[in-house]
């Protein structure tokens, strides 16, 4: 085997670069004209929201090491500064590219569609005037001006909200003044021209919409009377959101949550976006009061926020969008019987959501139920706003049955929520737990204990995804049903771990983080290792960031090992490096659906193991999070997700993007003949997706 150093920098891509990249691709699709021009909207839309979220997080998380003198660096070997220098590089150049793709791709197509989004300088007099009824009637009672100056200090500017900083002149001593105008979140950020102008209802109907900041713009009169208004303009900060809770000092963690989310408003400022024509004046005054370098300033001639255009892709226009997907009732669970009665004759698969998760819903209210149950126990991690499973279980132990949940509080901007929910869980009499210190929850795990006339059985469902029927519908995922004893025994004892002092070391049939699964994914991997060419490795997740398991990949390529990795975000594994990487294949999934399924199959010299559960290979899912990885043991479930899940996921052309060895992504769409249509995994299992 070779001698080459696999901890060489070379040999990685950079974490936030590769995050980045995925982001570029989302950002991608909204240029796709494959896709309906609404669904071209929301991906705009998905993108500014998760670039967002990436400066709140992870930007603010490599400032905090920077200000603390941090000098580890990830594998990649860039240190913090360099790589906020790369980002700020990186991040610019994609800024412009989503600037580009509303002002000269999205907006004109909108138009020709009938969907106008006007600047208020185009309307007519007469639509101006109804405007400004509006302003005075919907807009100005709500808005709440705070001057700056010597005596009112610089207003707190919340995160990601949208405001105006202006700027007016007294005409009588010809005193500049500062002000800030905050837009509230309660007013719509596109202001509906039909609402106010009836005569929009003659044919042709079109959608015509006015941007809510420059409605206020042009009435800031109203709101400064008597003043000269010399400049207004738009801005948006992002704020460090990622604030470390220190849980060992914490006597109630639900009140330290409660505490920590009053506190975000508070972080650091890490992001200023504004106006490209924006007044001098007011941009020092912004620099200066915020405390921030000018390298964290981001200009635009766009709206800020895209991530408002939710509310375009909210138009009834089902002709700009994608058809309603109709997931189907797994034929395993006929809906005759009870899936009690149906467990007890066979495991059962899931993919969602081509198959529907009422299956799992039911399930719980089944449980909830019936007289045989006894018992529930359930991780919940993002439950959703109106969370079925969650009244579920109120109602369970309404009627008498021993319930536990473990929420967790700790799940990125699903913490509110999350709260919300845990308390009325508690209220109704369920035990409700909030994990292990120091660990997040994020395995998927139910048990319900039931008694038959063989006495008590346990019966589990596992899954990669989340108690969520909301995003059931959006994100793809696999979830299992067994009554298996092993399984129901180690569900057992992982509910033991979560809710009490239980030291689990060990466990019969899971792989379970922090516990046993880095142990076993690399001993799976080396089994594959010395088989040579003859192993086989085929792995799909959300990112691959785990330097050990990524050298043990190396050295399986080095051996001759056959490596397909399906990984739709973060990949630090730079494939196709001769020596190292040869025989590894990297794609990327960006489509209708969030690919969220975890699926891990091992060759085994054609006695193959696919394990599927709730971890991607990142340090943090591996060593700080409990999560859950399972096998899929039947031999007919084995084969189905081998032959028509996960080999449907590496035929696509359609969605699939190719890692280069260079850390760039090619479309495989790109690389057809003329006359060879685009395979999309997708597409075929909306029509399949119930054959396994």
């Amino acid at each position: 085997m070779s001698t080459i150093n696999l901890k060489n920098p070379h040999l990685y891509i950079n974490r936030e670069l590769s995050h980045i990249d995925f982001n570029h691709r989302v950002l991608n699709e909204a240029y796709n004209k494959d896709n309906p021009l609404l669904e071209r909207v929301k991906f705009l839309a998905i993108f500014s929201s998760n670039i967002d979220e990436f400066f709140m997080v992870r930007v603010s998380g490599l400032k905090q090491q920077r200000f603390l003198g941090i000098t580890k660096t990830p594998p990649d070997g860039l240190t913090p500064r360099e790589q906020l220098v790369s980002i700020y590089r990186v991040i610019t150049e994609l800024f412009a590219q989503a600037t580009h793709c509303w002002n000269n791709v999205l907006l004109p197509e909108l138009k020709k569609a009938g969907i106008l989004v006007m600047d208020y300088d185009t309307l007519k007099k007469r639509q101006k005037i109804r405007m400004t009824d509006y302003f005075e009637q919907e807009i100005f009672p709500v808005l709440t001006p705070l001057a700056f100056d010597p005596g009112h200090p610089f207003p707190h500017i919340s995160n990601l909200s949208l405001n105006l900083a202006v700027e007016v002149r007294d005409p009588d001593t010809g005193q500049i003044r500062f002000a800030r105008v905050k837009v509230p979140d309660a007013l719509p950020r596109l202001i509906p021209l039909k609402a106010i102008d009836p005569d929009d209802l003659l044919a042709p109907v079109n959608n015509k919409l006015v941007w809510t900041e420059q409605v206020i713009i042009a009435n800031l009169d109203q709101l400064f009377p008597g003043m000269e208004i010399v400049a207004a303009t738009p801005f948006r900060i992002t704020r460090n959101n990622d604030m470390e809770i220190q849980e060992e000092e914490a006597d109630d963690l639900l009140l330290t949550m409660e505490q920590h989310l009053r506190r975000r408003h508070f972080g650091a400022v890490v992001r200023l976006e504004v106006d490209e024509n924006i007044h001098e004046d007011i941009y020092h005054i912004l620099v200066s009061n915020l405390q921030i370098h000018t390298n964290d300033v981001y200009t635009t001639d766009a709206p800020l926020a895209l991530s408002c255009l939710w509310a375009l892709v909210g138009l009834e226009r089902p002709d700009l969008k994608n058809k309603p997907a109709q997931p189907v009732t797994s034929p395993s669970l006929p809906t005759d019987m009870s899936i009690f009665d149906s467990l007890g004759r066979q495991n059962v698969l899931l993919h969602h959501p081509y198959e529907s998760f009422n299956a799992v819903v039911q399930f719980i209210e089944e449980a909830a139920a019936d007289p045989k149950v006894l018992a529930i126990k359930q991780t919940l991690y993002r439950v959703g706003p109106t969370p079925p499973i969650v009244k579920a279980l109120i109602r369970a132990r309404e009627n008498g049955k021993q319930v536990a949940a473990l929420v967790e509080l700790k799940a990125r901007f699903d913490e509110e929520s999350n709260i919300e929910w845990a308390r009325a869980l508690e209220h109704s009499g369920v035990h409700v737990v909030y994990g292990v210190l120091g660990l997040k929850t994020h395995c998927k795990t139910t048990m319900v204990v039931r008694r038959e006339r063989d006495g008590l059985r346990r019966y589990v469902h596992l899954s990669t995804g989340n108690y969520n029927s909301s995003t059931a519908r959006l994100y793809t995922d696999l979830g299992l049903f067994s009554d298996d004893e092993e399984f129901g025994l180690d569900a057992a004892e992982l509910f033991n771990y979560l809710t009490g002092f239980a030291k689990q070391t060990a466990y019969r049939k899971f792989w379970v983080a922090p516990v046993n699964l880095r142990l076993n994914m690399l001993k799976y991997i080396e089994r594959e290792t010395a088989l040579g060419e003859n192993g086989r490795i085929q792995f799909k997740c959300n990112s691959l960031v785990d330097a050990p398991i990524i050298r043990a990949l190396y050295r399986a390529s080095q051996a001759g090992v056959q490596v397909d990795l399906n990984v739709r975000g973060i990949c630090c594994l730079r494939p196709g490096v001769k020596g190292v990487s040869e025989n590894i294949r990297v794609v990327s999934i960006i489509g209708r659906f969030l690919e969220h399924s975890r699926i891990y199959y091992f060759g085994n010299n054609g006695d193959p193991d696919v394990y599927i559960g709730s971890a991607d290979l990142m340090p943090r899912n591996i060593d700080r999070r409990v999560e859950v990885v399972f096998p899929i043991e039947n031999p007919q479930l084995r084969t189905s997700v081998i032959d028509n899940i996960l080999g449907v996921f590496f035929r696509d052309t359609a969605n699939a993007h190719l890692l280069q060895s260079d850390g760039t992504y090619l479309p495989l769409r790109d690389t057809l003949d003329d006359d060879e249509r685009p395979f999309s995994s997708q597409e075929w299992f909306m029509k399949n997706g119930h054959k396994h």
